[in-house]
């Protein structure tokens, strides 16, 4: 076994069973893995830690660009085999997107000093922004990559504003400089005029030929800053410990791992620990975990027995829910309680779909695989419901359809489910009328999440649908097809606006029905596929809205019910 690496659960079978050892740890030979000394941690202080994360639109080099900084500082060899390495999921191979935020410590060395650098690659998907928006809470500081060819598109844009939110540096990086249709210049000079950042303090890079890549790891280092440089919290090792944990995944044995940033005092294998939202559903129970393992990813997992404040890692304790791992929680030592960290906005769902085993019989292992799931995808909502026709099952909620056929495929794939989805809803709202027989006193407004909820229209004062603000940047040429495509859909102009020579960024206020079936499709098509789209939630708005049922043999079949609205 030269030349081989193993995990440390199978290095006894080596012993006995080298074949068990090679088909459960897929053991990799060094020719495509880099050898990394063991890391000590005591050797980075919050000063010299940098956490970061890599934003950008889908297929702008997100993810090639972190192989390159993984190759770099030798976290990973320069092997075909090690391409996309963050992207560890059978379903981001095969569609070649990110849907789940990944993190790899690495270091670098700078003017004889060793950095810890943590670097988190986010999705660029507008369905996937709680990825985002979650993972950025662990950071001081972002990479915006920007492709050279393709130049700001809507995601661009949304990742941007997100990442002011937040209140975080932002290093600009245009990548894919070695393409024959690239234009730096007028990228820049785009990046300039929609987001005010100035020219010269773009990087270009060839993320694929790694042309001024250590220019980017340079500009981390010296233009992001470290834990202690952000006013809103002191990261001191010898303090109580404080830790935000921000991302979990879920293995079958070891059940729930946690992403954590320390923020304040150590946090040690062995330790006890407890949580705010624990404590503060049952503070009789005072329930706690023992922590089991801790350590960094590099990008495989590495036990380091402890972290310290500003170091971002993974610890395993036995968690074994999303209730037990609530994300945005503070974690600390069950004697010593610490002011909690402001939690993460819960994401609201905008389409909803039910759910159903094919067999009745797979009930219940289809509800284990959604349990296991929701511990890696944060963002749905999970409830259980009933139909006629299909039994039991589950209403899920998603932040759209691109979320929602991938929550899917990711069950088939690694739990083997096999289901039955209807057609994607979103959720209206009904003002329900005062009715002395239903004891309604005054008006009530109710969420209607499927049509065969939706109350009869004699007890109703009014139905409202929820509305979104779109972003489309397309170009030029395409303008006058996008705005009668947008206005056919109940869209209002909100702007219109040249940001070159060549592409226009549009903004239309739309009923999210109007969206969330074939509007993607249709802008896609009349552009050649050069627009790009994005969109944010925005208000109710009432509209008429009848209810549209389907009878099979005489019988309403409540999964085909739809709801329209209209204007008169």
């Amino acid at each position: 076994m030269r030349g081989v690496t193993v995990c440390a659960a199978c290095k006894r079978l080596l012993k006995t069973n080298i074949s068990i050892a090679r088909r459960h740890c897929r053991l990799l030979s060094t020719t495509s893995n880099a050898k990394k000394d063991p890391i000590d941690l005591t050797e980075f202080p919050p000063e010299q830690v940098r956490n970061f994360g890599i934003i950008a639109h889908v297929d702008h080099g997100k993810s090639t660009l972190a192989d390159r900084l993984l190759e770099v500082t030798g976290a990973i060899s320069a092997s075909d085999k090690n391409k996309q390495v963050l992207d560890s999921l059978q379903v981001e191979r095969e569609r070649g997107i990110t849907v789940k935020a990944q993190t790899a410590s690495i270091i670098y060395r700078h003017n004889n000093e060793d950095y810890l650098l943590n670097l988190i690659d986010t999705p660029g998907h507008v369905d996937f922004s709680y990825e985002v928006s979650r993972s950025l809470s662990a950071c001081q500081g972002v990479l915006l990559i920007v492709d050279a060819s393709q130049g700001i598109q809507a995601q661009t844009l949304a990742n941007f504003y997100l990442t002011m939110e937040h209140e975080l540096e932002v290093i600009p990086v245009i990548n894919k400089i070695d393409l024959k249709t690239a234009n730096v210049e007028k990228v820049s000079q785009e990046m300039h005029k929609v987001m005010g950042i100035n020219p010269d303090d773009i990087i270009p890079v060839s993320a694929k030929k790694g042309t001024n890549v250590t220019s980017v790891l340079q500009a981390v280092v010296e233009r992001l800053p470290s834990p202690n440089h952000i006013d809103k919290a002191s990261y001191d090792s010898s303090g109580l410990l404080k830790a935000l944990l921000f991302d979990s995944t879920f293995e079958k044995y070891r059940g729930v791992i946690a992403n954590v940033l320390v923020m304040e005092g150590q946090l040690r294998k062995g330790d006890h620990i407890t949580s705010a939202w624990l404590e503060s559903k049952d503070n009789k129970a005072k329930k706690s975990y023992e922590v089991k393992d801790v350590g960094v990813l590099r990008p495989e997992s590495e036990n380091t027995g402890v972290l310290y404040a500003g170091q971002v890692g993974y610890i395993v304790c036995g968690m074994r829910s999303t209730s037990e791992a609530q994300i945005g929680d503070t974690l600390y030592h069950p004697k010593h309680p610490v002011e909690p960290v402001p939690g993460f906005v819960k994401p609201k769902p905008v389409v909803f779909g039910c759910m159903f085993p094919i067999d009745q019989t797979d009930y219940r292992e289809l509800e284990a695989a959604l349990n296991r799931l929701s511990l890696n995808d944060r963002s749905v909502l999970i409830e259980t419901a009933r139909s006629q026709a299909l039994g039991a099952g589950f209403r899920i909620g998603f932040l759209g359809l691109l979320h929602m056929d991938v929550f899917r495929q990711r069950l088939e794939q690694e739990f083997n489910a096999s289901t039955v989805m209807t057609c994607p809803t979103v959720p209206y709202k009904a003002m329900l009328k005062p009715s002395k027989k239903k004891s309604i006193k005054e008006p009530t407004e109710i969420i209607v999440k499927t049509p065969s909820e939706l109350p009869d229209k004699v007890d109703v004062l009014y139905y409202s649908q929820p509305m979104i603000i779109a972003t489309i940047i397309t170009p030029l040429q395409f303008d006058a097809d996008v705005v009668n495509l947008c206005l056919e859909r109940g869209g209002t102009t909100i702007s219109n606006t040249n940001i070159s020579d060549t592409r226009v960024l549009l903004q239309f206020r739309m009923p999210m029905s109007e969206v969330i079936i074939d509007f993607y499709d249709r802008l896609k098509s009349l552009t050649s596929g050069y627009a790009s789209f994005d969109y944010e939630e925005d208000k109710y708005e009432v509209v008429n809205l009848v209810r549209v049922d389907f009878r099979l043999n005489g019988d309403v079949v409540s999964e085909l019910s739809n709801g329209e609205w209209s204007d008169s």
